[in-house]
């Protein structure tokens, strides 16, 4: 009975949904040039048998956008107005996700297809004063928003016009409610609604633009793009997890430098990432940083493998050095138990703000520890080292420092060689090692002398 009197009270298919005059454009294939061809088999399968159904169902987000870019989308998602459980009923192979808002991914040949139902916002924008049930907290972060709604409201609850148009394969028309199809065209990012308020609900929304800016290569408007510097600090608000999970996207964007020098120009910067707040004002580490950043974009825009352990090593390395220099300054042994300790206090700090994952620690550690090895060029240290299962992680990030101007480029050389011939000419390779002091042994003391005892000791014990 509960189920059913909420779905009516949020029901998409209200009377005033269904007489709302339709406030949309119907755009045809002979102007945007996407036909069904272009859709994956597996949406399209998706998205023909709802409708067959008697529901309404459509290519949404991102997809269209990048086939309207030109550019091949990296998955397709349906917004249907079919509950979870009705497309569940529908597909046999399907399975609903989700706590705050469910989904269905349905598998259709050979590819998964995320089913959404059309959302919408809440009657109110708060209930009562209580936390656990308040929709907006104190600056304005929607906390709790997860209601079905009509196809209008899920368009306008998106957050820029060019992820906010409906592709119909049955049709090969887009429906555009919000003038996202010239935006588009424009190569302009535009955020749906009031900007403030917009990123005062989800400040992730500041981050996102800089993201989608940098990767489609298209220009923020200056309505968008003017209140992101006073926000900035609301991202202070946001949970350490969902932080970790934008900025991997952005990382790993394949246009990772392009975006961090806008976060820096936009103020975004500050608080979110600690260790750019300095390393990026200083010579050597902004290099690093830079190069770092550059091979990770090579990398992804290649199709080759990138790790988040070996970007954030390098993204920390010189937040990690600086804490180490501070214990060699205070006249501390340089010994590997200082750099563990100095590892160990960057990374705690960075948690604070941006979650990363500890099973990215061993790579990290890894790396981290492994590059004063490669100072040592004698005897069979660096046999040894070769053997590592991350030397070839770490070797890639000591070439990183050698070009940055860190460490000598000679070094760098000396592994490449050493690293790609064979064994004899290994030996032939090492220096020679420094001569050390012979520790003078200590002379054992006879047991006889070993065992004094004090007589008046013995007295006052008696």
């Amino acid at each position: 009975m509960i189920r059913k009197f909420l779905h009516h009270i949020f029901s998409f298919g209200s009377t005033a949904s269904v007489t709302a005059a339709p406030a949309f454009r119907a755009i045809a294939c002979e102007r945007h040039g996407i036909s069904r061809s272009s859709i994956s088999s597996g949406s399209l399968r998706v998205a023909l048998t709802l409708q067959q159904a008697g529901y309404s169902a459509y290519i949404v987000g991102g997809a269209v956008r990048d086939l309207l870019l030109g550019l091949k989308p990296k998955d397709y998602d349906i917004a249907t107005d079919a509950t979870p459980e009705e497309v569940r009923a529908i597909f046999r192979h399907s399975r609903i996700i989700g706590r705050r808002f469910r989904l269905v991914h349905v598998m259709s040949k050979g590819e998964t297809v995320e089913v959404s139902t059309f959302r919408g916002k809440a009657a109110g924008d708060l209930i009562q004063s209580d936390k656990e049930y308040a929709y907006i907290d104190a600056t304005g972060r929607l906390l709790h928003d997860n209601f079905f709604g009509s196809q209008e409201e899920d368009v306008r609850r998106r957050d820029f016009t060019i992820n906010a148009l409906f592709y119909n394969p049955a049709t090969e028309e887009i429906i555009d409610y919000l003038s996202g199809f010239e935006d588009v065209m424009a190569k302009r990012l535009s955020i749906i609604g009031e900007p403030e308020q917009r990123y005062r609900e989800d400040p992730v929304r500041m981050l996102r633009a800089v993201r989608l800016a940098a990767k489609l290569g298209i220009q923020i408007d200056d309505r968008t793009a003017a209140p992101i510097g006073d926000l900035a600090p609301l991202l202070l608000n946001v949970p350490a997890a969902r932080l970790f999970d934008e900025m991997l996207k952005l990382l790993f964007s394949g246009h990772a430098l392009t975006a961090v020098i806008d976060l820096r120009t936009r103020g975004l910067h500050h608080g979110l990432l600690p260790m750019l707040d300095v390393i990026l004002e200083q010579p050597l580490g902004e290099r690093f940083i830079s190069l770092a950043l550059k091979n990770t974009d090579e990398r992804v825009r290649q199709g080759k493998s990138v790790s988040p352990g070996f970007l954030f090593a390098a993204l920390l390395w010189h937040e990690v050095l600086a804490v180490w220099n501070v214990h060699l300054k205070a006249d501390e042994k340089n010994i590997p138990a200082l750099l563990h300790e100095a590892m160990g206090n960057v990374l705690a700090a960075q948690r604070r703000r941006l979650a990363i994952p500890r099973r990215h620690d061993g790579v990290i550690y890894d790396i981290w520890s492994l590059q004063p090895r490669f100072l040592a060029r004698a005897g069979r240290k660096p046999f040894r080292l070769l053997e590592h299962p991350h030397f070839p992680a770490a070797y890639d990030f000591m070439l990183l420092r050698c070009k940055s101007g860190e460490i000598d480029e000679e070094l760098g050389q000396w592994w490449q060689t050493f690293k790609n011939t064979d064994n004899a000419a290994r030996e032939t390779m090492l220096l020679q090692e420094a001569p050390t002091k012979r520790r003078r042994k200590r002379r054992r003391s006879s047991k006889s002398e070993s065992i004094k005892v004090d007589s008046s000791v013995n007295q006052d014990i008696s």
